[in-house]
Order: structure tokens, then sequence, then C-alpha cells
């Protein structure tokens, strides 16, 4: 991944964390790829404890699950592994935590907040807990 440093007025780095640039924004195909890979596991895990279909909001509440863990604590779901992105704090490009992942996921399982994107492709749901998509 390529990031610029932070600079201080004077011209040197200060020593943050890098910041991502452009370039390094995950697509929406990757993402949309990532999601997709997600839902059929979770609609496959579900399915060895109950019938996805007479329990709707099962699948929905595995994905929440999912998501406050393996982006809570490693930054990428199984399906993000796999679209090679991961998501991380855009303030400090570490991982964003249990709670703030949980609620990411919640709002991803809204739909709507997804579609409501900015210039850089981040979703409500991102800018919501201060997350950005990149490349792995």
């Amino acid at each position: 991944m390529t990031v610029k440093e932070r600079k201080t007025p004077d011209g040197a780095a200060d020593g943050q964390a890098p910041v991502p640039g452009p370039q390094d924004i995950a697509p929406l195909s990757r993402r949309f790829g990532a999601l997709l890979a997600d839902w059929l596991l979770c609609l496959l895990v579900t399915g060895l404890f109950t019938d996805p279909r007479a329990t709707w909001w099962a699948p929905l509440a595995v994905l929440v699950v999912e998501y406050a863990l393996f982006v809570g604590l490693y930054g990428q779901t199984p399906g993000m592994r796999l679209a090679r992105i991961r998501c991380v704090s855009a303030s400090d490009g570490g991982p964003i935590g249990p709670i703030r992942a949980g609620l990411r996921g919640i709002m991803v399982c809204a739909v709507i907040p997804a579609l409501l994107t900015d210039e850089y492709g981040r979703g409500l749901h991102d800018r919501t807990v201060d997350s950005v998509v990149l490349m792995a």
C-alpha cells in the first residue's frame, strides 16, 4: 500500500500514522464481492443451527457479530480477506474495535447508509464510525 506521511508545517514528518491517499481506497466492486462472500458465510453458519428462511433475522445477527469480531479486532472479515481489502480507522489506520465495528455492521444491514457515499467512496456507515476500506 502506498501512503503519504503527514507533514508538519515546516515539511518534516510528524511521526503520526501514514495517511491513506485516494489510490488506496478499495473500489466498490471489491467491497460488494466481500459482502457477498460474508453473506454466504452467514447463511451457511445460520443454516447449521436454524432455517434461515424461517428466522429471517438470524443471518443478519450473524453478520453483525462477524463484523464486530473480525473487523473490530483484525480489520478484515473472511470475505474482505478474499477480496484483499481491509477496514481500518480513518484517523490512525488501526483496528476500529468491536463496538464501532458492530455499529458499522448494523448500519450495513440497514443498506441505505452504505449507499450514501462521499467523494472517496466512504458510506455513511464508514463516516459514522470513522473507518475507511482500503486495499490490503
